[in-house]
């Protein structure tokens, strides 16, 4: 079962309507309406933190779900998810130079994790005035694996778990390998041997 974390977003039904074309089991629940002893009795495959407004020390249960549960089971943030992914790990956010509110951008990556086979660059939605602060420290365990011409991270992964980030929308229709990154998140499972490099 996927459990996907809605931080009260409307971009949440879009992401749920693209996860549901790849598996029909899903369940969603709000940022701050579950604790971690729910979400261990739903079983979840795999996690998904959606994008939201604001930062993420203000998305509920977002960030304490991420330090929790990254060594249990897959986990992909969006958006202000993957900002999440990225605090968690010791990492900083600034304003970015330029507002990117409904704009596409050429995205460039090292084809690892859920990058893997996907078109190099590709074309991807990005909605945020937030970015991972590429200058200050993170955690040595978290790579940035896609970026854009102005090297700006765009997707991170941890080294040695099943822990990705994107900066962009993959469910956008404007992200045309956006199904493809969802799929093959869901490939993703500890009980299988995945590589990610």
């Amino acid at each position: 079962m996927i459990l996907v974390i809605d931080n009260y977003d409307s971009f949440t039904f879009n992401l749920v309507q693209y996860l549901g074309e790849l598996r029909s089991d899903i369940h969603v629940v709000k940022n701050d309406e579950l604790s971690f002893a729910e979400v261990e009795a739903l079983h979840p495959t795999h996690m998904v933190i959606s994008p939201g407004p604001g930062l993420p020390q203000k998305a509920g249960m977002s960030l304490k779900l991420i330090e929790h549960f990254y060594q249990k089971f897959p986990i992909l943030g969006v958006c202000l998810g993957h900002q999440a992914m990225a605090m968690v790990f010791g990492g900083s956010l600034k304003q970015a130079p330029t507002l990117f509110h409904g704009k596409t951008s050429r995205i460039y990556h090292e084809g690892k994790g859920i990058l893997k086979n996907v078109e190099n660059p590709f074309c991807a939605m990005r909605y945020h005035s937030w970015i991972i602060d590429h200058e200050k420290p993170i955690h040595s365990d978290i790579e940035t694996i896609a970026y854009t011409e102005d090297n700006i991270p765009m997707a991170i992964q941890h080294k040695k778990y099943f822990v990705f980030g994107v900066q962009f929308h993959p469910e956008s229709i404007l992200t045309p390998e956006g199904k493809k990154i969802l799929k093959n998140f869901l490939e993703i499972s500890y009980d299988k041997a995945h590589p990610l490099h």
